[in-house]
């Protein structure tokens, strides 16, 4: 029984250290959101959300890899007084804050050890939104959100630094077609590598 137990165990620690010298990769992040809910019905005052997750990169050769994350990115707004259609519905006044499970799937291109440029799509999924909402305000937003991502990454050895930008490609305002709501913004984070 002994021997099986460290015979898997031998055998775990031997495809970890060999997917690790494949150029694989695992760690947590946690940053800032620098955002901006674009619409008619918005003020245009940048606000400030949270980011935090995990993400893994996958090195396909020397200069390029892919980088799946999972991260819960927080989003804020503040409507204007013309936004009839929602504000009476919101607890905090006329404050949004939008939750999403965030998945950016990124291409990594690396021209050299220190630096990684990052681009791809990012598919959000809205967890949750101001609560308690009745159900006319939590029908005012569209359950997915897709974006574009593109930024720059320090690799400091098993530490990382980062900024990125996402802009919104469509329309997460969902009580009719008179307006167009998209986010956007910046996120700064800071990530260490486990794996």
């Amino acid at each position: 029984m002994k021997k099986s137990i460290i015979f898997s165990l031998s055998l775990v620690i031997i495809s970890v250290a060999s997917v690790n010298a494949q150029g694989f990769q695992l760690g947590v992040k946690g940053g800032v959101n620098i955002n901006k809910i674009d619409g008619r019905a918005l003020t245009d005052e940048v606000k400030y959300g949270y980011s935090l997750g995990g993400f893994m990169a996958i090195k396909l050769n020397k200069t390029f890899g892919i980088q799946p994350e999972l991260l819960w990115n927080q989003y804020q707004a503040q409507t204007t007084g013309n936004a009839y259609a929602i504000n009476s519905y919101l607890p905090n006044g006329n404050n949004i804050t939008l939750n999403y499970l965030s998945i950016p799937l990124l291409l990594n291109i690396s021209p050299s050890k220190l630096l990684t440029f990052q681009i791809g799509p990012q598919f959000g999924i809205l967890i949750n939104n101001n609560e308690p909402l009745d159900d006319n305000a939590k029908n005012a937003f569209k359950k997915g959100d897709f974006s574009m991502v593109g930024g720059a990454q320090l690799n400091l050895a098993w530490f990382k630094l980062g900024a990125r930008y996402f802009i919104g490609l469509n329309n997460i305002y969902d009580l009719g077609d008179e307006d167009k709501w998209t986010n956007k913004g910046v996120q700064i984070y800071a990530a260490i590598r486990i794996i």
